[in-house]
């Protein structure tokens, strides 16, 4: 299974609590900290959602 690593490079503040509960299931807690999930449907889904607050790239 493909790995994906997802970096939060803008800050949460002025986000939803919805938004805010996703970056946090996704395992994010402040800006530039980085994170490696396998690329399953759950997680792909919570990433498009937060696209303007993260960074997504393929591990190897």
């Amino acid at each position: 299974m493909a790995r994906i690593r997802i970096t939060q490079v803008r800050s949460s503040i002025g986000a939803t609590h919805h938004q805010k509960a996703i970056l946090a299931s996704l395992g994010l807690r402040k800006r530039l900290q980085t994170v490696e999930h396998n690329d399953t449907p759950e997680i792909m889904g919570m990433v498009n959602k937060m696209r303007h607050l993260i960074t997504v790239e393929e591990v190897k």
